[in-house]
């Protein structure tokens, strides 16, 4: 089984909603913090958000504070990523990775931290 799998990607008209969903493992997910990267060709993978084990810390990069929310729900080993209001420039590949234990508002934003990663999940948003 892999570590973490994403789901809930999809074509979707701009304006629309989709909520992405990252379900681990218990050696992934448990205690872990988990966070959301997006990629699009050419580009680097970028952080989007972040929840951690303890505390329930949640970290958004800037552009993504208004739009984007994370949540947990620790006894089903998912995290979502509710995305609103999808712009075309949402498009790309988005990925959840786990980092052990916890991380800071900085070093969460660091994807070489993340020791596991799921396979991505296609968002595609049309204008």
């Amino acid at each position: 089984q892999a570590p973490l799998v994403e789901a809930g990607g999809g074509l979707v008209q701009a304006g629309g909603s989709l909520r992405l969903s990252c379900t681990g493992s218990g050696r992934a997910f448990r205690g872990n913090t988990i966070g959301w990267f997006r990629q699009v060709p050419g580009k680097e993978r970028g952080f989007v958000a972040a929840s951690t084990r303890s505390d329930v810390k949640i970290y958004y990069e800037d552009s993504a504070k208004d739009r984007f929310t994370i949540s947990r729900e620790n006894a089903r080993n998912t995290v979502f990523l509710q995305i609103d209001n999808l712009k075309p420039e949402d498009t790309a590949v988005y990925y959840c990775a786990a980092v052990v234990g916890d991380c800071t508002r900085i070093s969460c934003r660091d994807r070489r931290l993340y020791t596991f990663w799921g396979q991505g999940t296609q968002v595609t948003v049309s204008s």
